[in-house]
């Protein structure tokens, strides 16, 4: 009987723990957008004080042939932290690719490390970034 009871109280957990779960889904999904959004705003910002100053814009999305491929930007840092055994500041990571500066490129190389802790190919110690899970 008392085992019965238990496998209920488990399953009741369980059950409870996954709705919890997807309601904190549904507001990192509803973040997420809303962070896009003021993100546009501010590159429209830039593109309306660049287009009254005159300077050139990179568009989003626009590659210049000097930038790597966004799909290769986790190679490229996995093998720079293969490199370099005691681990990267994600300062230096950005240096060493030459990101030093560029918003839109230090935006893409913290998505990338985000990505490569949760897929465990990188881990992070004392504000470091070293190859391997």
């Amino acid at each position: 009987m008392a085992e019965g009871n238990f496998a209920e109280f488990i399953a009741r957990e369980r059950e409870r723990l996954h709705a919890e779960r997807e309601t904190i889904f549904n507001q990192q999904r509803e973040l997420q957008t809303k962070l896009d959004a003021i993100n546009r705003e501010f590159a429209a910002i830039e593109a309306y004080e660049a287009a009254k100053t005159g300077k050139v814009v990179r568009q989003p999305g626009a590659r210049g042939a000097q930038r790597a491929r966004s799909g290769s930007k986790r190679g490229q840092i996995l093998e720079l932290l293969k490199q370099n055994p005691a681990g990267l500041a994600r300062k230096d990571i950005l240096d060493r690719m030459g990101l030093k500066g560029d918003k839109a490129g230090a935006m893409s190389v913290s998505n990338s490390l985000t990505g490569m802790i949760k897929g465990n190919q990188v881990t992070r110690r004392d504000g470091r970034y070293i190859a391997g899970g």
